[in-house]
């Protein structure tokens, strides 16, 4: 249990809260970081994967800034909730390994009463994190990152010409099938923000988000997405927008003539929406029980206005 609380830290650990930039509602924030979460290590599972132990709401870390870093029973529990529901359906997602009360009362707009959420993933490499090692300048730490998420999700991309571009083609790959799972469902996201979007494909942040009862294109779940930029019809084109950031990123990896690198990452960027609609297609055929069809052959003759530049 105190481990759960993040007051025991286990033999040989080294917990750490993660640094990372991000484009927060479209503005850009060179850090932010984990400011109430605590990575406590890395585990091997029974199927001899690599998974993240995650600590959220454990208290205050250097990029807590004005917070408290302490969580609140409700958004803990959606948390657990939602994550395990995404599970179930097969789709890409942290998942939840308990939600402890801290027996302290945490103040928000009224005393709420507090917890601590333990969560696993595949990693918690984000868009943000290359973002923020692009911003130091430092080439080596890009590198170091980029190989790190190589080797941690994506070892074919280490055989290709390019393995940057080949990373890069395998995480647009990963989120045009994710987002599209998400459409399926009737899922918002509600912060896709460029910290919020995983290396890995899988969905994170389970702050503001819900399944529509009523299908809604401009649904929000988000108190302060006033202009609607996280609407469900909006998922998509954001998703690639954030793509966008991550090519941004590793351009001196691409090519060390950056110039060089613009059009093959544009390239492998351009993928993701014939991805995404060949999955997405696929998904709502597989839903109305009609047989799937090849990839590539269900492009739609127009594009539908949700790829309008945001």
């Amino acid at each position: 249990m105190r481990l759960l609380l993040g007051n025991h830290v286990p033999e040989g650990a080294a917990p750490v809260a993660q640094a990372y930039a991000g484009h927060q509602f479209g503005g850009y924030s060179p850090l932010l970081g984990d400011g109430r979460a605590l990575l406590l290590g890395e585990i091997v599972d029974a199927n001899g994967r690599l998974r993240d132990i995650h600590l959220k709401g454990s208290g205050r870390t250097p990029f807590a800034r004005a917070g408290d870093g302490r969580a609140v029973v409700g958004p803990m529990l959606r948390e657990y909730l939602v994550s395990e529901a995404m599970h179930a359906m097969g789709i890409p997602t942290t998942r939840s390994l308990a939600v402890v009360g801290t027996g302290r009362m945490v103040r928000r707009d009224d005393m709420l009463p507090g917890a601590v959420l333990a969560r696993v993933a595949g990693s918690h490499l984000r868009v943000g994190s290359f973002q923020y090692a692009r911003a130091t300048d430092n080439l080596e730490l890009l590198r170091r990152l980029a190989d790190h998420a190589i080797s941690r999700h994506y070892p074919a991309a280490a055989e290709a010409d390019n393995p940057y571009l080949a990373l890069f083609r395998a995480v647009v790959s990963a989120q045009a099938a994710l987002v599209a799972q998400w459409m399926l469902v009737g899922f918002v996201h509600g912060v896709m923000n460029t910290d919020n979007m995983t290396i890995s494909g899988e969905t994170i942040d389970y702050g503001p988000c819900a399944f529509m009862d009523d299908f809604n294109p401009a649904a929000v779940y988000s108190s302060i997405d006033v202009g609607g930029r996280y609407a469900y019809a909006n998922q998509p084109v954001i998703a690639e927008w954030n793509l966008a950031r991550l090519a941004e990123s590793i351009l001196p990896l691409i090519n060390e003539d950056q110039e060089q690198a613009v059009a093959p990452a544009v390239e492998a960027l351009g993928e993701f929406r014939g991805q995404y609609s060949d999955a997405w297609f696929n998904g709502m055929q597989a839903k109305l029980g009609l047989p799937a069809v090849p990839a590539g052959s269900l492009k739609p003759k127009r594009r539908p206005n949700w790829w309008t530049a945001w």
